[in-house]
């Protein structure tokens, strides 16, 4: 083949250093991987160490809370303790005598000193003693609050804390009772301390200083009053109006979870929630941080890495855009060279380049192919010549057809058909037909016989170029397992003298009209002529040839399935089958219904027995398809040896039907051999 006549000009005016197109694709796509390694690798960096300062901020955030939860608990629990010292000094003789009580609160305990207001009950909840900020007040003036808290402590006989009690926020204040018990352990009255919620005793202001814009300490209990917050305004308030800590804080309560030591960080879109219990009061610490704030710095610095990374991937990417165009240009010589395969004069650019490595080994490759492409230029020839010689002498016609094309024309189809194979090769196969309307029913035929056989076997008619008709028997295959369009092979078998002689007088009569095998009527005329003319040799002992009795299997599931056309279509398909194995060596019969007979005369045994096996296989192996359901067909059949035994005709067929029916009862599909004893299987097996 021969490059254009350009082609030579173009590639001395190219400039042998410029890159081919591959290069450049391979430049681009390293500039393209330089781009996305650097921008993945910092984008993984940049997460990793946005993931390590919000890790930081979480854990810094968690133990802050942790460690005021754990401080508050000591604080309740050093007030339990205080109080505890405060009910061990009070005697049982006390809670009858108000003075003694009252001595003792304001200057025999300093412990007492600690709580805001003492209160002392006896047994019947009567208050003994009212103490309120070092004066004593008379028992109706104690908070109804209070007071049930008194009598359930003398009720369960166990120290309680109570939930913040206030009217006012400066007044809110927790109450701790103590039990007084008795030598024998019996509840002899109660005692009991309050302080106030803003005290330094419990949650000093200060607390939840310093104040800052991004993050809310607060302080609340179980059922969300806010006990302490940043801002003075929100305590007595509820958590449920505090952003990001309400979801949290909804969630928990909707899992019912009791109040443990232990602080929970959960980070939300906008902020981050840390959680600490404290059990005994059942109170809550929170510390509530604005993330996009708490994150500000950090993005602040990752910003600034990004424009670094981009200015250094950028200079990375020139650097390799540069030194692979310096190590490719070996390739664009090559490239430069590598057209002149094409051409047949000699070399005018100079030798191949040379490079180590795949430079080197490309060009030995061209080298190599130039060799091949004349030893392949060869065989094509020889096996086209071959080929032609096949076509040009078989005994059939063979045709090929692509998309409704002829590529391929045997010399006996073109003889067939009157023309020349030039005049018929990559023409539509249309113009073999007589008429648009005969070429759409040979399509229709093919499209359903490769449905229901994945082949076509039958008698077609064709146009020859002088206008006349000629029959031909055809069998096509596909080339692509079953696609039309992929590719068809067609063998023409010339049946136009065949057909002539349907048409004479009396072959109707001694012809099946489906199926066009010969009929009971000429079956039996023909037999008895054969055993007449083979009388003579049968009485000196020599077989006269071997019938053979067909009962098709399961047949009648594809007429109650599939219908009768579908019925037909099979008795057709069967008899072309049985006309294709046995036309060389015998003849078949339809006898009627499904129900076939082959004749093969001079055949000995063991030929009968081996073509009956290859007919049972044939149709176990042919699977028709009707209505997108596939059948499954068998042969029962009977072998009868023409010998002395058998002289007529109604004999021949009754030991052949005979020899079938104990096939049948045998199992079907399998071949009986008929003989003087009982019913023997051809391997001599009922």
């Amino acid at each position: 083949m021969t490059p254009p006549a350009h082609s030579r000009h173009d590639s001395a005016t190219t400039f042998w250093w410029a890159p081919g197109a591959m290069v450049l694709r391979l430049m681009l796509v390293a500039v393209v991987a330089v781009g996305l390694a650097g921008s993945v690798s910092a984008w993984l960096v940049t997460r990793a160490s946005g993931q390590e300062a919000l890790r930081r901020i979480v854990g810094q955030q968690n133990d802050e809370v942790e460690v005021l939860a754990r401080l508050l608990a000591s604080k309740i629990e050093q007030s339990q303790k205080l109080l505890g010292t405060v009910a061990t000094g009070i005697t049982p003789a006390m809670l009858d005598s108000p003075s003694s009580l009252e001595w003792l609160l304001q200057q025999g305990l300093p412990a007492a000193r600690f709580f805001d207001s003492i209160q002392v009950a006896r047994p019947d909840g009567e208050l003994s003693m009212n103490l309120r900020h070092g004066r004593v007040e008379k028992a109706d003036n104690l908070d109804p609050a209070e007071r049930d808290y008194l009598r359930r402590t003398l009720a369960d006989g166990k120290p309680l804390v109570s939930e913040p009690i206030a009217g006012h926020t400066s007044e809110a204040r927790v109450m701790f009772t103590m039990p007084l018990h008795r030598e024998d352990g019996g509840v002899l009255g109660v005692v009991a301390g309050a302080i106030r919620l803003q005290s330094q005793g419990l949650l000093p202001p200060s607390m939840a200083l310093p104040a800052r814009d991004d993050s809310r300490l607060i302080v609340f209990t179980r059922d969300g009053t806010i006990l302490a917050h940043s801002e003075p305004t929100r305590i007595m308030g509820q958590v449920r109006d505090e952003p990001g800590l309400a979801q949290v804080f909804t969630a928990w309560q909707r899992r019912a979870q009791p109040v443990v030591n232990g602080a929970v960080t959960q980070v939300l879109p906008a902020h981050i929630v840390s959680m600490a219990g404290m059990p005994l009061p059942q109170w809550l610490v929170a510390r509530v941080s604005d993330s996009q704030a708490q994150l500000a710095p950090v993005r602040g610095a990752q910003h600034d890495a990004w424009w670094a990374a981009a200015a250094a991937l950028l200079l990375i990417a020139l650097a390799a855009t540069l030194g692979m165009a310096w190590l490719a240009q070996p390739l664009a010589q090559l490239r430069h060279r590598a057209p002149q395969l094409l051409q047949a004069d000699p070399d005018p650019l100079g030798p191949w380049p040379r490079a180590p490595g795949e430079v080197d080994a490309l060009v030995e490759v061209f080298r190599g192919l130039e060799r091949q492409r004349a030893q392949q230029q060869a065989r094509q020839l020889a096996l086209g010549t071959q080929f032609q010689a096949i076509l040009d002498n078989a005994p059939v016609g063979i045709v090929i057809t692509r998309s409704g094309r002829l590529e391929v024309l045997s010399r006996q189809a073109c003889h067939m058909l009157g023309y020349s194979a030039e005049a018929l090769q990559g023409r539509p196969a249309r113009m073999l037909y007589a008429s648009d309307a005969d070429y759409a029913d040979m399509g229709r035929r093919v499209r359903d016989e490769f449905a229901s056989h994945r082949a076509f076997d039958g008698d077609v008619c064709f146009m020859r170029k002088d206008g006349g008709p000629v029959w031909a028997r055809v069998q096509g295959r596909s080339l692509g397992g079953g696609d039309v369009e992929a590719g068809t092979v067609w063998i023409l078998e010339d049946m136009t003298a065949a057909r002539e002689a349907l048409r004479q007088q009396g072959w109707a009569a001694l012809h099946d009209p489906l199926t066009l095998l010969a009929n009971r009527a000429a079956f039996e005329q023909r037999l008895q002529q054969m055993l007449a003319q083979q009388a003579a040799r049968v009485h000196e002992g020599a077989d006269c040839g071997v019938v053979l009795f067909l009962d098709l299997d399961h047949f009648t599931v594809v007429n109650d399935v599939a219908g009768h056309d579908a019925g037909d279509d099979v008795l057709r398909h069967v008899a072309r089958m049985i006309d294709v194995q046995v036309r060389q060596v015998g003849w078949a019969a339809r006898l009627g219904g499904d129900e076939f007979a082959v004749v093969l005369p001079g055949c000995t045994l063991a030929r009968g027995q081996a073509v009956a096996e290859q007919l049972r296989a044939a149709l176990q192996a042919w699977e028709p398809s009707y209505q997108g359901r596939s059948f499954t067909l068998g042969a029962s059949i009977g072998l009868v040896v023409l010998d002395a035994r058998l002289s007529t005709v109604a004999e021949v067929l009754h030991a052949a039907d005979m020899a079938c029916y104990a096939a049948k009862r045998a199992g079907r599909n399998q071949v009986v051999v008929h003989s003087a004893e009982p019913f023997a299987s051809a391997n001599g097996v009922l």
